[in-house]
């Protein structure tokens, strides 16, 4: 029988976005018999959505590199993270309509009724925009990258297990579309629903109900898929907690690791590493906010993978996420062009790291699905996801060709 492999990715906006395309493209080179657009069962939550729906619509992470990362994919492929920044005008408009009547009732409140002014602020609220950014154009966008030839927007006709999970805003209830009774939504509405991030964007519309990001509830909802009987689950999560270390030993061995990533990344050694903040609070109120909400999807998540164990033995479970002490996905900004090229490159450098390093446990978990490392694509240090600025391709094929001889050289040594 062949071996049922799922693929669980958890969310975190442009940024989780990021490091999940640079992350499946060194796993999918890395791992031999590993092909992440044919997966037995899909399962997204928030930006992770976006990416499970374009694998499970037959999209190879380096496709996803090429439309998301690079913009070099050929319409309707090619996606501008500017179709996230759209202001929510409709919004901003129905509570404007509002604003006469709620104001007229406030100060009737105070002047007639006698009533707090405090307690009038509250009323004022309901004129407050659910969320600044309209997610209309990215779910337009997303509309006709699956009306493509050979891709579903439904889930009913896709061909592969797919599940999208939101929250159900009145209930707190998760809903997960793709499943029996929430199929007949289309894909690119249910990716909407499951990012709309409470605050920044307005809370989408099915069916009379509204919904917002699926993280709310839970981190990754893989029982969805854990319940099918899979041999191998491979989980993404972008957001860990930041871990601000001061002990001198560790910051130097991460500021060498940092020099040595740089000269693979192509950038100058200072740029390798963000300046360190030891203190977060010094940072204000975006990292303190940042850091909560982190510690509050990894706590959940940590949770939620020991108790898959106990209940799914007979599935390998591997993890995949930034380190803690990694300030570059802390401290990133995501809608710049060359942070997305440096954030992705840097993804997939630290994820073949990680299978380099932790082959020895990585390989078992990986054999019991019938996959296996591929140890000369590994060992070859030349890699990258992304061309170095301004490198050329014959200077592209030189340097694929220093790192095949470069791990010929090393197979030579040992023999």
């Amino acid at each position: 029988m062949r071996p049922r492999i799922g693929l669980a990715l958890a969310g975190g906006g442009p940024l989780g976005a990021i490091y999940e395309v640079g992350a499946l493209c060194a796993l999918e080179e890395a791992v031999e018999g590993l092909d992440f657009s044919a997966c037995d069962g899909y399962i997204g939550v928030s930006a992770g959505g976006f990416i499970a729906a374009a694998l499970a619509n037959g999209m190879r992470p380096r496709e996803l590199c090429a439309a998301f990362i690079e913009n070099t994919a050929e319409p309707p492929d090619r996606f501008d993270p500017g179709e996230l920044l759209q202001p929510a005008w409709q919004e901003f408009g129905e509570r404007l309509r509002q604003l006469p009547g709620v104001l007229a009732g406030a100060a009737r409140e105070v002047l007639l009724e006698g009533r707090s002014t405090l307690g009038t602020m509250e009323r004022l609220g309901r004129v407050l925009p659910t969320g600044l950014l309209s997610s209309d154009r990215f779910g337009e966008a997303l509309t006709r990258v699956f009306a493509a030839p050979g891709r579903s927007n439904d889930f009913r006709t896709l061909g592969r297990r797919l599940v999208l999970v939101a929250t159900d805003l009145d209930s707190g209830e998760a809903v997960a579309f793709g499943t029996e009774g929430w199929d007949h939504v289309p894909i690119s509405r249910a990716v909407q629903a499951s990012a709309a991030l409470p605050g920044l964007f307005p809370p989408v519309e099915i069916d009379g109900r509204y919904f917002v990001d699926g993280a709310l509830k839970k981190t990754l909802h893989a029982s969805v898929l854990l319940d099918r009987g899979l041999d191998l689950l491979i989980c993404l999560n972008p957001l860990v907690p930041y871990a601000s270390d001061r002990r001198s030993t560790a910051r130097d061995e991460r500021s060498r690791r940092a020099r040595e990533l740089a000269r693979k990344l192509g950038r100058p050694a200072v740029r390798a590493e963000r300046p360190r903040i030891h203190r977060l609070v010094d940072g204000g109120l975006p990292l303190v906010l940042a850091q909560t909400f982190r510690s509050l999807i990894h706590s959940r998540l940590a949770l939620g993978l020991k108790g898959y164990e106990l209940t799914h033995p007979q599935t390998a479970i591997v993890l995949f996420e930034p380190d803690p002490h990694d300030a570059e996905f802390f401290m990133a900004n995501t809608f710049s062009y060359r942070e997305r090229r440096h954030l992705a490159e840097h993804a997939y450098q630290v994820t073949r790291e990680r299978l380099r390093s932790h082959a020895a446990t990585l390989g078992p978990q990986f054999a019991r699905a019938g996959l296996a490392l591929r140890e000369d694509v590994l060992a070859n240090r030349e890699a990258r996801l992304l061309p170095l600025p301004g490198e050329t391709r014959i200077e592209q094929a030189l340097r694929s060709l220093r790192g095949v001889l470069a791990v010929l050289e090393a197979r030579a040594d040992d023999a």
